[in-house]
């Protein structure tokens, strides 16, 4: 009796086009990101001017409306202040994976 012996397929493209495609969507999720931060950035800009527009409007009006209003808009641009904030740590940790990704595709 004769056995026939068929080589292994490889292991190593099969983890490559894994590697590939993680990178890829890293990438992606990279550009998305990016774009994100860049609104982000745009409206941050507006809600800070908004609120400090509104915070010297308070201190010459006296009125509590306006100082109601003005602690709205402050209360707002902190919002937007610390989700740009977890915008940017999170493309801190989409690069660190690309990184790592791509020393596994490269060693």
């Amino acid at each position: 009796m004769t056995f026939v012996t068929f080589p292994r397929p490889s292991v190593a493209p099969m983890v490559s086009r894994r590697l590939e495609r993680r990178l890829r969507k890293v990438g992606d999720r990279l550009r998305e990101l990016r774009t994100d931060l860049a609104t982000v950035d745009a409206q941050l800009a507006q809600l800070a001017e908004e609120a400090d527009d509104l915070a010297l409007r308070a201190l010459m009006s006296d009125a509590p409306f306006d100082a109601a209003e003005s602690r709205n808009a402050g209360r707002h641009a902190d919002a937007m202040a610390r989700h740009r904030q977890h915008v940017l740590a999170e493309i801190a940790e989409r690069e660190a994976e690309q990184d790592r990704l791509l020393d596994q595709l490269s060693g």
